[in-house]
């Protein structure tokens, strides 16, 4: 396995990290984005990170489905960007029996990519105990996933302030 989770705060350089390892790849990536875009705000942060990456990319926008848009990518260097919107994207649509499985499909794919992969996902845990129930599932979700992610990961990257952290480094 070829996997980095790539953890950070909001602006904290980790889509940044990601993108400059995806740069010095010699072969075919993708870029796998599970925004979605409901007001011309983040429209234009769309735009914006689309503009970032080279043409010759492909994009995959997968909101909801991400083990299936995982495993269509074997043989590619695959970014995916971010797993906290992934996760806000499925506790919208409150149906929790669906996330169970997405999330087990998701940690299942990545177990099983043959390809080398970047995880990028927003660490939610630093703060005070949100006051309301959503944010704390949200919390919550967000820390269990990484937890087994990281378990399976062979390197976990924190980047903070652009700088990007080693937390793990295990033979890739």
């Amino acid at each position: 396995m070829n996997a980095e989770l790539v953890l950070g705060g909001a602006r904290s350089g980790k889509s940044r990290y990601a993108l400059n390892q995806a740069l010095a790849h010699s072969g075919p990536v993708c870029w796998v984005a599970t925004a979605e875009a409901f007001d011309a705000e983040m429209q234009a942060r769309i735009q914006h990170h689309r503009a970032e990456r080279p043409s010759h990319w492909q994009s995959v926008e997968a909101p909801l489905q991400l083990a299936a848009a995982l495993h269509a990518q074997a043989g590619q260097f695959v970014v995916i960007d971010c797993l906290t919107l992934w996760l806000s994207n499925w506790l919208c649509r409150d149906t929790p029996a669906d996330w169970q499985v997405e999330r087990a499909a998701l940690v299942q794919a990545v177990a099983d990519f043959p390809s080398p992969l970047k995880l990028v996902s927003n660490e939610v845990g630093y703060g005070i105990v949100p006051d309301n129930a959503l944010a704390r599932h949200f919390r919550d979700e967000a820390g269990r996933l990484h937890q087994d992610l990281a378990a399976l990961c062979p390197a976990v990257t924190l980047v903070v302030a652009g700088l990007p952290m080693a937390v793990k480094r295990t033979s890739l």
